[in-house]
């Protein structure tokens, strides 16, 4: 079984995740993009990250946005160190997706 993270620990994850906060048992953003295309494509890519993983976000689409909230079903629907990676990786593909459109213009 996974096991949920300390207070301690899930505030120092949270320094090094911008725009993320915790909401109960569950860290949270929303990504906002350019178009539906662009938000899209995240889900796309984030998909196969969740997927190499298997740890699956809850997350909604409207237009241009993208809410996510994860926790671990496993650890009791707590946040464990398994949200705090996918968040990381989130932030990842938000990276690499901006450079990509850099170099694009």
């Amino acid at each position: 079984m996974t096991i949920p993270m300390t207070e301690a620990k899930i505030e120092q994850a949270l320094a090094g995740l911008p725009g993320w906060s915790r909401e109960s048992e569950a860290l949270m953003k929303t990504f906002t993009f350019a178009s539906f295309k662009a938000a899209l494509s995240f889900m796309v890519r984030v998909g196969f990250e969740a997927e190499a993983m298997d740890h699956h976000p809850e997350w909604t689409n409207v237009y241009n946005r993208v809410a996510v909230r994860l926790n671990t079903h496993e650890a009791g629907g707590k946040i464990t160190a398994k949200d705090v990676e996918l968040a990381g990786r989130m932030e990842e593909a938000l990276s690499a997706g901006l450079a990509a459109i850099r170099r694009q213009a």
